[in-house]
């Protein structure tokens, strides 16, 4: 599993794990319409990023 970059990485990897995004990913392709996630996993990856020590 790859280190996450800032708090965006992080939501991704807990909705993975629920499954929210496969359901949300569904749902998207159903509607024909992109869900938007990349774009707000980045936004708040630049928002909250993650420092090393």
């Amino acid at each position: 599993m790859l280190e996450s970059k800032g708090l965006g990485d992080t939501i991704e990897k807990i909705t993975t794990a629920t499954g929210i995004k496969r359901l949300v990913d569904t749902v998207s392709k159903a509607r024909k319409k992109p869900c938007g996630c990349n774009q707000r996993k980045e936004k708040l990856n630049n928002a909250f990023p993650y420092t090393k020590s």
